[in-house]
């Protein structure tokens, strides 16, 4: 997110208003994936062995019969007819291979073991309770027990199943993120630090949960993840006609060092859950590495607010090294064919700050990542996921024309806030009900598609990661707990969505649409705010759920097209390197940062070369993350795609007093650490 950048929770609400005009008429779909000849026989053998009630019972049976056809054939058209080639899932031992096939026998899905169900069908979570899945736009959900990777389910008529390709520029992608959930935040989880006065960020909320044994320890931490995004928000994102979710994670979910006080490792089973989850509901991925060694930007959801200590002064280098070996541990484990699909983006770092980091030093790092991960992945499509670089908060964004150009699928994420750049927003939002609702705000809404698009040609595709209904910067901790606010009004009116009147919601909702057709592709941030000890949401601009419960978010996103005038769209049509077809992965004598070396030879906060900053030896080990224990039969990830990918982990080099990786800028440089 943006410099001052918070975030809150708010506990599950049932917001999805529906009516009885439902996909189905079925009050409970759901049902047993068949072949089709054994449907057509239970559903024909129905004898009428009585003249008496024929009428009655022809009746009967044309009404099953529209059921069968409205539920079992689109399942088994979309499903299993479409699938029979699929090869079988196994987690794979080089790093070149192509298999994306996930089921179970490699003829489809389990013939009596798969569940699905569209529009009014019952789900049963783990714990045993059920809810009703709402989608009325020809989603469905499939679960296999047999095969839990399999990959069939759609999230509406409109989204390419995850075992069917995706198209850039064409198949549009309408995300939220769960922000909040595995990377804390405080004005997403308020509740957590009111708990904890002087709390600031994960790191402070960390050490004194640590210290409160008596009210939970740092248990409080898996009690959140638990219960914060759970599977019934996956399928409500689905049934509001979204297709993808970014999920904030951080690097502690494989490991921790010293003096860190992160609750390693636990949140690592709830991505795990994320995973199956989106799965079944048919939603796709973007995995977005949130939180960095030594902080890539001294925000609060970068681990620990204050200090840049990655690329930047002296432990930045490394700081890097750690940083690289975590991406390399995530691409091994999402490039594995179980995940290809479900997982087809990863953000390899959120918002380091340009401007702080220097544009060297980020352009050294990106491409010793980018080789890092396509000597993992291989080149070209199908090869492992797309890699996205964030911006850098860069103002001028003509420096990324043209950058890397000739590699293989970049793209550019992109956060369009208005919040964080000082204003005082004195323009109103409450302006009418027609056409002139939402102000000014709309036509800045509408003013980010100029560099979309133009973007979309010079780099590659390029979306919006994070965006916000929030034009102003109001909400109890959006700047941070403490933080003061610029608004020149009184922002009390926008921490309680129950005082807004009809030209609040109407102004509130032009904007949201705005940005929505500006923007084409879009994560909205973030799905859900948790209520404050006040008892309700005090940030809810922020929140895509309540939007949606309160009216100024719509229910088909699709319904934004057209809300901005003469605005310009990109055809669709990219180079072909770019989506990983001809040229992919020859990086071109002109790309901007070709042959760029790393380490950089400098870095800003530091004195001395680089070469004599403090390094890590690659000497240590290498922790591999898990796959899910329950899985049946032979099934088994290993968590590591690439077996010719033997590296150490970086560890300290014996003798060195390093300073501390987290504060370190004003640190003198210690001898024997560096790689001279």
């Amino acid at each position: 997110m943006s410099s001052q950048d918070a975030y809150l929770d708010r506990p599950r609400a049932s917001f999805i208003n529906q009516d009885s005009n439902s996909q189905t008429a079925s009050p409970a779909n759901s049902t047993t994936i068949l072949p089709k000849a054994e449907h057509d026989g239970q559903h024909t053998a129905r004898p009428a062995n009585k003249k008496r009630g024929l009428i009655f019972w022809l009746a009967c049976l044309a009404a099953l019969v529209i059921v069968v056809l409205a539920v079992i054939l689109p399942v088994y058209f979309t499903v299993i007819k479409k699938n029979n080639d699929n090869k079988s899932s196994s987690a794979s031992g080089t790093g070149n291979g192509t298999d994306d096939g996930h089921t179970g026998d490699g003829t489809g899905p389990s013939a009596t073991g798969a569940i699905t169900g569209g529009d009014g069908s019952q789900v049963t979570l783990e714990d045993g309770s059920t809810f009703t899945y709402r989608n009325q736009f020809g989603g469905f959900w499939v679960s296999d027990p047999s095969d839990p990777f399999a990959s069939f389910a759609k999230p509406n008529s409109w989204t390419p199943a995850l075992n069917e390709s995706w198209t850039y520029g064409k198949d549009r992608i309408y995300g939220v993120n769960l922000g909040g959930w595995l990377v804390l935040e405080p004005f997403i989880s308020p509740a957590l630090f009111q708990k904890y006065p002087n709390t600031v960020d994960e790191w402070s909320l960390s050490e004194a949960m640590a210290a409160d044994t008596a009210g939970g320890g740092l248990a409080q931490l898996e009690e959140h993840y638990k219960t914060f995004i759970t599977e019934q928000d996956f399928a409500e994102i689905a049934g509001a006609g979204l297709n993808w979710v970014r999920i904030p994670i951080p690097f502690w979910a494989i490991d921790k060092w010293d003096g860190e006080p992160f609750l390693d490792k636990v949140c690592w089973k709830y991505a795990l859950k994320a995973f199956a989850w989106a799965r079944k509901y048919g939603l796709r991925v973007n995995l977005d590495l949130h939180s960095i060694p030594g902080s890539q930007s001294g925000y609060n959801h970068s681990g620990k607010m204050g200090q840049v200590n990655f690329l930047h002064g002296p432990m930045g280098i490394a700081n890097a090294q750690r940083a690289l070996n975590y991406m390399r541990i995530f691409t091994e484990f999402i490039s594995q064919p179980e995940y290809q699909d479900v997982v087809p983006m990863f953000g390899i770092i959120n918002e380091a700050v340009l401007a702080v980091i220097g544009r060297d030093a980020l352009t050294s790092f990106y491409v010793e990542a980018y080789d890092m991960i396509r000597n993992i992945t291989g080149v070209g499509e199908g090869k492992g996921f797309y890699i996205s670089l964030h911006d850098g908060g860069a103002m001028d964004m003509t420096q990324w024309d043209g950058f890397l150009a000739g590699s293989d699928r970049i793209v550019m994420d992109r956060h369009p806030y208005t919040s964080f750049g000082g204003a005082t927003f004195t323009e109103p939002i409450a302006t009418g009900m027609g056409a002139d609702a939402g102000g000014v705000w709309v036509a800045t809404a509408c003013s980010w598609a100029a560099e979309q698009v133009r973007l979309s040609g010079t780099f590659g595709f390029t979306y919006a990661g994070e965006w916000t209904n929030g034009y102003n910067d109001c909400g109890l901790f959006l700047t941070g707990v403490g933080g003061t606010h610029n608004y020149a009004g009184d922002c009390g009116l926008w921490e309680d969505a129950s005082t807004w009147n009809d030209s609040v919601i109407a102004g509130v909702a032009a904007q949201s649409a705005a940005y929505m057709d500006s923007l084409k592709d879009y994560f909205f941030w973030t799905w859900k705010i948790g209520n404050s000890t006040a008892g309700h949401v005090q940030t809810p601009l922020w929140s895509y759920q309540l939007g949606l419960e309160g009216g100024w978010i719509l229910k088909d996103p699709r319904q934004a097209a057209g809300k901005c005038a003469d605005i310009p769209v990109f055809d669709g049509n990219y180079q072909p390197w770019m989506t990983g077809g001809a040229g992919a992965g020859t990086i071109t004598a002109t790309g901007a940062a070709a042959g760029t070396p790393w380490p950089p030879a400098e870095l800003l906060g530091a004195d001395v070369p680089a070469t004599d900053l403090p390094q890590y030896t690659s000497t240590g080990t290498v922790h591999t993350l898990p796959g899910p224990t329950d899985t049946p039969g032979a099934t088994k990830v290993t968590g590591w795609y690439d077996a010719q990918d033997t590296g150490l982990a970086p560890t300290t080099i014996p003798g060195c007093a390093y300073p501390d990786p987290w504060d370190a800028l004003n640190a003198a440089i210690p001898t024997g650490c560096s790689a001279t």
